[in-house]
């Protein structure tokens, strides 16, 4: 069982930056492979990015170049970089742990933790 708790969320304007955080509970998280999503109202849940076991990292195109993504297994914690944030990065984001990652898509984790809010004013 992994429990996951996100913070660093918060309202900033468009061009600013905000770091997520997601800290892991167990002691089995460097054998999960992790990743971000967010769902904006009236809209479905999308991935973000994920890193895997080794620290391989993929991100959606709308955030490659703009947002990073690391992972600090001493402390059970994924920190998601975010940054030129735009206004339609505005969502709830969503830490998610995976035992393996093939297709990149929400199925495939098994955890998830409650969400942060992200508003990216203009």
């Amino acid at each position: 069982q992994v429990q996951l708790v996100e913070s660093g969320g918060g309202l900033v304007q468009a061009g600013g930056s905000l770091r997520l955080s997601c800290a892991a509970s167990g002691r089995t998280f460097s054998s999960y492979a992790m990743g971000w999503f967010r769902q904006a109202p009236g809209k479905e849940r999308e991935l973000v990015a994920t890193i895997s076991t080794n620290g391989y990292t993929y991100f959606t195109g709308s955030v490659r170049g703009r947002f990073t993504l690391s992972r600090d297994n001493a402390k059970n914690t994924v920190y998601l970089q975010m940054n030129s944030l735009k206004p339609e990065d505005t969502a709830v984001y969503y830490c998610a742990a995976a035992r393996s990652i093939t297709y990149y898509n929400v199925h495939e984790f098994d955890y998830w933790g409650q969400g942060t809010q992200v508003t990216v004013s203009s």
